[in-house]
């Protein structure tokens, strides 16, 4: 229900930035880039929550709105055919969900409207000039926070209080701002006394043999 809501909160946020009037005859599109996969049950719940807000307001699928979503996965090749993809079907704005989605959307255009969700520091990353005035054609939310990586390193400490080593792992094309996870998750491994790895991984075997590496030490994690 929270992320219903937060969604349906999205669509209501967004409201200014997609301009429709609905007086209009005209079916408005919207082009959704997400870096999920499609039968991703996380994926599909906020789809149905994307579809109910929209409802909400006013745009039913079919009599005066057009989705059309791309799933493009963990591949970052996929993500940037999947921008072009959308943005040459013209729509009235378009959703990103994640940074790799939102980087692709906005080399693929300077003037639709892009809204993104579920990416952390957009300023840092380059997307919007400030929170309070994003500035050119991308604004959206952000939930996630850097500092939050001190609280992982904590609660692995809590969990496995003998840990003394562990591994940040991450994909650095989909994750693009691993860099501020990894200087978080870093500080407060030093505050912890544990000794912190960084292991990019671009595949499901890269992740297994990730794993399998820091599980061959003592006390890792």
């Amino acid at each position: 229900m929270r992320r219903r809501n937060f969604i349906a909160g999205l669509v209501g946020a967004a409201w200014p930035v997609l301009v429709l009037a609905q007086q209009s005859d005209r079916v408005r599109r919207v082009g959704v880039l997400s870096g999920l996969a499609e039968d991703d049950t996380v994926a599909q719940a906020r789809v149905e929550a994307f579809r109910q807000g929209m409802r909400e307001r006013g745009w039913n699928e079919g009599r005066n709105l057009k989705i059309n979503f791309c799933w493009a996965g963990p591949d970052a090749s996929r993500i940037k055919s999947c921008a072009t993809e959308l943005i040459g079907m013209a729509p009235d704005v378009t959703f990103a969900i994640g940074s790799a989605s939102v980087a692709a959307l906005k080399q693929a255009t300077r003037a639709i409207p892009i809204l993104f969700a579920g990416i952390g520091d957009p300023v840092g990353q380059g997307f919007v000039e400030s929170l309070a005035r994003p500035g050119g054609n991308i604004t959206g939310f952000t939930g996630l926070e850097f500092s939050l990586g001190q609280k992982w390193v904590e609660l692995l400490k809590e969990v496995a209080p003998n840990v003394t080593r562990a591994t940040y792992i991450f994909h650095p094309e989909i994750g693009p701002y691993y860099p501020q996870w990894l200087k978080s998750v870093e500080t407060a491994a030093t505050n912890f006394g544990v000794e912190m790895t960084a292991t990019p991984v671009r595949t499901v075997a890269g992740l297994e043999q990730a794993i399998s590496v820091i599980a061959a030490h003592p006390m890792a994690g």
